[in-house]
């Protein structure tokens, strides 16, 4: 059996794992009788993840038919990983910041799942996946191109409702429009960078199909 095969078998048992994590996930919010478990498909966390699954998916059939991956799927895998990887920062950061300011937050195994096995096990696979070519370097504004997007609608929702999937969006959490817009930089600032990161393992770690 060659390593391909094995990486691609693995991608397939990601997409199956983050599956199932996704439907507990949203059957444990939907309990809680919360407006956050209703709207639990506003969450930048559970869109990125979703995409993730689809498109391990979809890489796990191309390595297990083919030895190489093709350019579009390289460039498909980088833009969705920094967005999952980056959720995963950003969802501990949220958690972190909970606890200083008191407030209690219970975190199920899907959301370990999530947002701290899936990650670490996608840049696991990232650079020692055999079958990936390099990245380009143009992948990152079109990493940034979604969560602008999903943020400017998500704070024009938010204003609607009365409710924000991440406290940092909402002006009466923080301190105001400007710590609002700051933190929003530093979100995106996080991207590139997770992106970036993303390029250059490429750049330094190219893998070709090999056999066990």
């Amino acid at each position: 059996m060659t390593l391909r095969t094995v990486f691609g078998w693995s991608r397939l048992l990601a997409a199956t794992l983050c599956g199932v994590a996704l439907v507990h996930r949203m059957f444990w919010g939907l309990g809680s009788q919360t407006i956050a478990g209703q709207n639990f498909f506003a969450y930048l966390t559970i869109e990125s993840n979703i995409a993730f699954t689809v498109l391990a998916v979809i890489a796990g059939v191309i390595a297990l038919r083919m030895p190489q991956d093709p350019p579009w799927l390289t460039t498909a895998r980088a833009i969705v990983l920094s967005w999952t990887i980056t959720a995963g920062l950003a969802f501990a950061l949220i958690v972190w910041q909970a606890g200083i300011r008191g407030i209690p937050i219970t975190v199920p195994w899907s959301d370990i799942v999530l947002h701290f096995v899936l990650p670490t096990w996608t840049i696991v696979a990232w650079i020692f996946g055999p079958g990936r070519s390099a990245a380009s370097w143009r992948i990152v504004p079109y990493v940034l191109l979604y969560p602008v997007i999903w943020g400017l609608f998500t704070i024009w929702r938010g204003g609607i409702i009365g409710w924000y999937p991440y406290y940092f969006l909402d002006p009466r959490q923080v301190s105001g429009i400007l710590e609002m817009v700051l933190t929003c930089m530093i979100a995106l600032g996080i991207f590139a960078i997770v992106a970036c990161g993303l390029v250059l393992l490429s750049r330094m770690h190219t893998t070709e199909a090999s056999s066990l």
